[in-house]
């Protein structure tokens, strides 16, 4: 007995193996037919979770649309795309210049879209702008700048390309936010405002088009990991707590999220470790405790490492 279980351990492993190698494929293949011949628009695609997005999805087939506000590296992204994917299975992609805290450009450039394809099959509202810094120290203009970026640009874009889905009722928009959409953490006002409002208006619009089979996902990570390792932290709640917070997610990590979001049509993603998962919860079902540690961590004048 003993002789035959050590036997067939080996074998239990390679068809295990084998099995998840078969899924992966098959995964693979699936995302590429869930995007492939579709126009996909991704708004500022020369950051790092937009050329990581633009990667997976010109892999995949799609033709995609890249708005960004620095044409230099909107052009060095166009360059590493067509350099590494193979030009009879991938289409050119579009580059538009965009920023997204103009609005008054928004409009222009959904024509130029549409102008040029006819329609927008996936919408990725990928741009945003990060500030940290206390309240009273924040210019009303610099709030105002922050909600033009981060809530009145994506919506506008969306108001924009919304009616074309909805006319041929199919399409899908998806919202990469934060978790500072879920809850706000000290010296975040701001941003933590625009992202609150932002997936408010998103969640609302999720109900409102479903009716025209138009699909709305909110991808919403920690903090893009973009940087090696951490640094040195003493014990306490807040630290501890706030470590775990920041550690965040790779920009590779969030674009495959994504490539599985348009694939599988998931309506919520929140990509997060444990202890941030905890904190939406706690903020929820124990909000004074959760105000009591946040507040701690104020009072130890602690700052909250920035993102790039």
């Amino acid at each position: 007995m003993g002789i035959m279980t050590v036997l067939m351990l080996p074998l239990l492993l390679l068809g295990i193996s084998g099995l998840l190698f078969i899924y992966q494929e098959v995964s693979r293949l699936w995302s590429k037919s869930a995007v492939q011949n579709k126009v996909v628009v991704i708004t500022d695609a020369i950051s790092e979770v937009g050329k990581e997005c633009a990667r997976v999805f010109h892999v995949g087939g799609a033709r995609l649309v890249l708005c960004a506000k620095n044409w230099e590296r909107l052009e060095n992204l166009y360059d590493a795309l067509l350099s590494t994917a193979d030009p009879s299975k991938t289409f050119t992609p579009k580059l538009i210049l965009l920023d997204l805290s103009d609005i008054s450009c928004v409009q222009d450039v959904a024509k130029e879209v549409l102008d040029c394809y006819g329609c927008v099959d996936i919408l990725i509202n990928n741009a945003s702008m990060k500030l940290k810094a206390p309240a009273h120290r924040i210019s009303l203009e610099l709030d105002k700048k922050i909600m033009d970026a981060n809530y009145f640009g994506p919506i506008t874009l969306t108001k924009a390309l919304l009616p074309n889905m909805i006319s041929r009722r199919t399409g899908q928009i998806v919202l990469v936010n934060n978790v500072q959409g879920k809850f706000g953490i000290p010296f975040r006002t701001a941003y933590a405002a625009s992202k609150h409002a932002v997936l408010g208006f998103f969640d609302c619009l999720r109900a409102e088009v479903e009716e025209y089979d138009v699909v709305v996902s909110t991808v919403s990570p920690t903090f893009i990991r973009s940087y090696p390792g951490q640094g040195n932290w003493e014990t306490s709640i807040w630290k501890f707590f706030f470590r775990k917070l920041t550690y965040g997610v790779h920009p590779v990590e969030v674009a495959e999220e994504l490539m599985r979001t348009v694939r599988r049509k998931k309506q919520e993603v929140f990509m997060a470790n444990p202890i941030p998962k905890a904190a939406v919860y706690i903020r929820t079902f124990f909000p004074e405790f959760f105000f009591a540690v946040v507040a701690c961590g104020v009072k130890e004048k602690l700052s909250v490492p920035e993102e790039n």
